[in-house]
């Protein structure tokens, strides 16, 4: 988040040509993944907390287990079947499953623990006639004064219903219906007793709440039976006597044996008989309609008759020998007369028969419609007959329907009463005893090996989160994937911390060190930051004095001047300058002296023991060095200097506490951060490249300086810069540097 705030700020800024700014590297938060080797290497940089976490943990289970009195446990297996309760139904010797879950079974468990099956116990075995099995359990008990005998009996017993209830276990085997009861003593002899106790006397529980039960329900059945009968009778009576008095006929149905009434019945046949008259009725009208409407030699009934086929076809026959022999005789030969007066004559007797076959229609239509008349008016009478029947068969009803009742309810508790008879309710019963309990040979408790590994693993545990604790308070920045991860910079270069016999100018001077070799790592990383190769112009910082800056910007621009470039340094700590007594140049005159006008840029540069590379030390401390910077002088030397130089370095002043930085952060072309290793924190380099983006400066990367690739391997990582490769080839070659 800090790296994309810095992002933006750079972004704000005067666009440098070919300068690469920063941002949140992709890799920089990765909060989906899992780095195993970041843990691993956690876990190596705090192995020593870890381990004395460990082995105090491992210290004190010893010590615990030693000094704790052995526990034996004593197991009895008992079995618990589900059944239905059969109070009320048949017994055939074997449990009922019910379609239920777990209930039951949670039932048994709490019936188990309960205290009134301790109790129980307590009372089978004598437990609180004496001190004896409190003292084997370990315990005492001790009269108090001014206690009675009968307070003193009762808090001892409450005491062992305590001791029992607090040493009992019941752990149900899963998938199964087997349950283990756990008793657990100092003596091997009590818990073995005790097991079998409870599991003795919850089976005795068991078979005495179902023989209480059936006795209550046989008591309960006999007072309803006895009530029932008396009901019935008294019914049965009421509804003789009341069918007697209004003259209400029922017929029984042999099937079901209901009863209906005599005028009902009728009222039902003459119902469907008017119904299938009805039918009858309708087909005819139909019939008769369509006589009515058609002609009548067209009616279905008539052209479907014998006789009027029969007689049409010997119409056509005559027809047929009339049309022969006319060709042959006039109309008023004798043969043709008489042919066409027999013609003439089944003409007449098809008509007649139409006519009839037609009147015929009409009468069964006639018929139909007297059927159904005088069916509708029996019904209609009848109707009267049943709603006046209706009226005075309610109170029968009402009696036949409680004769019912009663009777359907008296042979059922008869019924139930004849089972529990038979069965009693104790023939069987779903708990039995599977294996009792022996004295156990071996103590259950305290479990060395089981304790040692609780102690391993919470030892492990507490040494992990204290690990991770103090590291989530570590606000340091260590190594580069600190710098990297935690500020969003890229970390450019990592300098190895000098041996305390050893100046940076020394170690500089010597050009096959590792101290010259990471600055050479730096040089190059600066010649692929932009564009163009190195920065023209570069600002050295960091977030607070003493964290190798002024090496850093001496070593950098050393480097630069190694590989054939002119390099100015420029010691732009106008508060606290040191640049001057690194490379021995008086410090009379300098940056100071040409920000303010004093002096020009020829007056002011200084020769070094270097061809290429010249110095510009601070001059006299300034009141004002912010205000300095924040002229247009800045520009000015900027300008000149690129005509004569290739690179301009800058020791610039530490950002926090000042506003120098931020100024000149925003003139150069990148700015270099300085980060001391182990020292630095997250949150004051954070405010530092705050304020550096701020101020619309571009940095360009870090440089982590005094840092300790050994102490680092050490815990975990994997930072081994071998900058000695060359040196030793050259040792083993006998030359010297």
């Amino acid at each position: 988040m800090v790296g994309d705030r810095m992002g933006n700020g750079a972004g704000q800024g005067p666009a440098r040509e070919g300068v690469t700014g920063f941002g949140a590297f992709p890799d920089a938060d990765r909060s989906g993944e899992i780095d195993l080797a970041k843990y691993w290497a956690l876990a190596l940089k705090h192995r020593l907390l870890i381990a004395g976490c460990v082995i105090a943990a491992v210290v004190i289970a010893v010590v615990v287990t030693l000094m704790t009195p052995p526990t034996y446990t004593a197991v009895t297996t008992i079995q618990i079947d589900r059944e239905a309760a059969r109070v009320l139904n048949t017994d055939d010797g074997m449990p009922r499953e019910l379609p239920v879950g777990d209930e039951f079974f949670q039932t048994q468990y709490g019936l188990l623990r309960s205290r009134s099956l301790v109790e129980r116990v307590v009372d089978s075995e004598g437990l609180a006639n004496s001190n004896d099995f409190i003292i084997g359990m370990g315990g005492e008990f001790e009269a108090r004064e001014g206690e009675t005998a009968t307070q003193q009996a009762a808090r001892r017993r409450a005491k062992i219903i305590g001791l029992i209830a607090g040493n009992l276990g019941v752990s149900p085997e899963r998938g199964s219906r087997l349950v283990r009861i756990t008793f657990s003593s100092p003596s091997p002899a009590i818990s073995a007793r005790m097991a079998n106790a409870i599991a003795e006397n919850f089976i005795e529980a068991n078979l005495a709440r179902k023989f209480d039960s059936s006795l209550y329900v046989r008591d309960f059945l006999e007072e309803q039976i006895a009530e029932t009968k008396a009901r019935l009778e008294d019914t049965e009576r009421q509804l003789v006597q009341y069918a007697g008095e209004q003259e209400i006929i029922s017929l029984s149905d042999s099937e079901t044996g209901s009863g209906q009434s005599l005028v009902s019945t009728s009222l039902g046949t003459l119902n469907i008989a008017l119904g299938s008259a009805r039918v009858d009725r309708i087909a005819a009208e139909e019939r008769w309609r369509q006589a009515q409407n058609a002609p009548v030699s067209s009616i279905p009934e008539v052209l479907a008759n014998p006789a009027y086929q029969a007689l049409v076809q010997q119409k056509i026959e005559l027809e047929s020998e009339y049309q022969q022999k006319l060709s042959v005789y006039q109309a008023d030969y004798p043969e043709m007369v008489e042919l066409k007066a027999r013609i003439d004559e089944l003409t007449t007797q098809i008509q007649r028969t139409a006519v009839s076959i037609r009147d015929g229609i009409r009468a069964q239509y006639q018929i139909a419609l007297n059927q159904e008349r005088s069916l509708q008016n029996q019904v209609n009478a009848l109707k009267g007959e049943v709603l006046d029947l209706g009226d005075r068969s309610v109170q029968y009803n009402i009696l036949a329907r409680e004769l019912d009742t009663s009777r359907q309810l008296y042979d059922g508790l008869l019924q139930r009463y004849k089972e529990i008879g038979v069965t009693g309710g104790v023939t069987s019963n779903n708990v039995s005893m599977v294996d009792r309990a022996n004295p156990p040979g071996s103590p259950s408790s305290p479990n060395l090996p089981l304790n040692l590994m609780l102690a391993l693993t919470m030892g492990l545990t507490i040494g992990v989160v204290a690990a991770l604790l103090i590291e989530a308070l570590d606000d340091r920045l260590t190594t580069p994937d600190d710098v990297e991860a935690k500020l969003g910079v890229p970390a450019l270069g990592v300098i190895p911390m000098l041996d305390r016999e050893k100046t940076p100018d020394e170690a500089l001077r010597d050009i096959r060190s590792p101290f010259s070799e990471a600055y050479y790592s730096l040089r190059t990383a600066l010649q692929f930051s932009t564009s163009h190769g190195a920065p023209r112009s570069l600002l050295v910082t960091s977030t607070r004095p003493g964290e190798g800056k002024s090496t850093t910007a001496f070593a950098t621009a050393l480097n630069l001047s190694r590989i054939g470039k002119r390099v100015l340094l420029v010691d732009g700590d106008l508060r606290n300058p040191s640049m001057h007594r690194v490379l021995e140049i008086e410090n009379s005159q300098g940056m100071s002296n040409f920000l303010s006008g004093l002096s020009e840029l020829t007056g002011v540069v200084r020769k070094t023991p270097y061809s290429t590379l010249d110095f510009i030390p601070c001059g006299p401390l300034p009141p004002n060095p912010a205000e300095l910077w924040g002229g247009s002088r800045l520009q000015d030397l900027l300008d000149q200097a690129f005509a004569v130089y290739d690179h301009v370095v800058i020791d610039g002043p530490p950002v926090l506490g000042f506003a120098d930085a931020p100024v000149l952060a925003s003139s150069v072309e990148g700015t270099l951060f300085v980060l001391e290793s182990r020292i630095t924190g997250r949150r004051q380099a954070r405010g530092a490249l705050r304020r550096l983006m701020m101020g619309h400066g571009r940095v360009l990367g870090a440089v982590l300086t005094k840092f300790q690739a050994g102490r680092t391997r050490h815990q975990g990582y994997d930072y081994t810069y071998d900058y000695n490769y060359g040196a030793e080839a050259g040792d083993k070659a006998g030359r010297k540097v």
